[in-house]
């Protein structure tokens, strides 16, 4: 059931930036920005329907999530280069057609950046992940 994986996903996701928020009265959630793999089996339409449903009641409602989809690259030994796939029907060197499994990029699904109002006129703050 894919909406079971999404749902979990979102719920971690509302928690994570819930515990982020600043210690401000009034703090909302304006935008959460993720960044998904094309590898991670996460569906959009999932996501954002879970997402609408999970921040309910929150200091997420009403704010938007944005998806930025990692497409996946790998490493390939003869080219020395890290190369995009244009498809996911063959791991093989783009360039060289060499089997390349040295995964560099395409299962992340994190958490880029939160905008959040603060509850001040003209005050809005985006805090990057990791800060």
């Amino acid at each position: 059931m894919p909406l079971v994986h999404e749902l979990s996903l979102v719920m971690s996701i509302v928690e994570t930036v819930e515990a982020s928020l600043p210690a401000v009265p009034g703090a909302r959630v304006l935008e959460v920005r993720l960044r998904v793999g094309v590898l991670a089996a996460v569906e959009e339409e999932s996501l954002q329907f879970c997402y609408g449903v999970a921040t309910e009641g929150t200091p997420l409602a009403g704010s938007r999530l944005v998806v930025q989809r990692i497409p996946v690259v790998l490493h390939c030994g003869p080219c020395a280069q890290d190369v995009e796939l244009p498809s996911l029907q063959s791991f093989h060197c783009p360039r060289c057609g060499a089997p390349a499994n040295d995964l560099r990029q395409g299962r992340e699904l994190e958490i880029e950046s939160i905008e959040i109002d603060d509850g001040e006129p003209g005050e809005q703050q985006i805090q990057e992940a990791g800060q």
